[in-house]
């Protein structure tokens, strides 16, 4: 290929606000998915993501701004897996199953039953390549209080997700810890809905985390490595697929799960490295 048909992505408005959106999203995902993998809330971002349709649904039969619906049925999702896993003797992966299946499929008899021209496709598997300057300015303002939060208050919600009781000792206000990190969970999953939906956002939400956690060994290493990993594989993501002529999302979440594999067999072999240099020293 020549220069011209390497840059020729970059010539077109709506490739311009794909690649935008793209470096918008990565960072508040990223960031987030270091903190769901710390404390094991891969389901938990499942579980929130799923949720919100019935939230879009209803805020389209109402009136109001998705965005509304959608961070209330995240919030209340989140709120009711707490709840009942809190009271019941079921754990809480079973509760996040049992929660997040019905309200999604509340949510997709709700958009059957009305008239709608909305796209359901578009809502669960994104639709970059249509983004809107009112949803960038949206993820951006997302992306800048999600992403300003966790980066100032990283080490309190990190000592949260490893000791809950430690934090408490130590003064911190672990119930707006708690719901502070589903808040920006939910916010977090309503700014990536234009870029990746909400089936494929689970995969922003998590990829980049357990990527960097195989590449590095610091929490605070870990968070700018995820970022950099999940900003690198949405702009690559959405460039090749211009020439691929595949959907953006999907070919993101192909990069990521490419590069997860790449850092888990890069770990077991220096594990295996480590192992034998250990025998080698006991038994010389």
């Amino acid at each position: 290929m020549d220069l011209e048909t390497l840059l020729m992505p970059f010539n077109f408005a709506f490739m311009q606000k794909a690649f935008l959106i793209s470096i918008i999203v990565s960072v508040p995902t990223a960031l987030l998915s270091c903190f769901l993998v710390m404390k094991g809330w891969a389901l938990m971002g499942d579980a929130v993501s799923h949720s919100v349709l019935p939230g879009i649904v209803l805020a389209y039969i109402v009136g109001i701004p998705l965005i509304v619906g959608a961070f209330a049925a995240g919030m209340l999702c989140a709120v009711l897996t707490g709840y009942l896993s809190n009271n019941s003797r079921v754990k809480q992966d079973t509760v996040m199953g049992v929660v997040f299946s019905g309200m999604f499929g509340i949510g997709i008899v709700l958009y059957v039953s009305i008239e709608t021209n909305a796209h359901l496709d578009h809502i669960l598997f994104g639709n970059m390549l249509g983004v809107e300057t009112d949803e960038l300015w949206t993820a951006g303002v997302i992306s800048v209080v999600v992403g300003a939060s966790l980066v100032l208050k990283w080490r309190d919600w990190l000592l949260h997700s490893f000791d809950p009781a430690q934090a408490q000792a130590s003064g911190l206000w672990v119930n707006w810890l708690h719901y502070g990190l589903l808040a920006a969970l939910s916010l977090t999953i309503v700014a990536t809905l234009s870029a990746a939906g909400l089936i494929l956002a689970i995969g922003l939400l998590i990829a980049p985390g357990a990527i960097a956690f195989l590449i590095v060994r610091k929490f605070s290493t870990m968070l700018w490595v995820s970022v950099l990993v999940c900003m690198v594989s949405m702009v690559l993501g959405t460039y090749a697929s211009f020439f691929l002529d595949s959907a953006p999302a999907p070919t993101i979440i192909l990069i990521l799960t490419a590069l997860f594999i790449a850092a888990f067999l890069r770990r077991q072999i220096l594990t295996r490295r480590a192992s034998a240099q250990r025998v080698v020293q006991t038994n010389p």
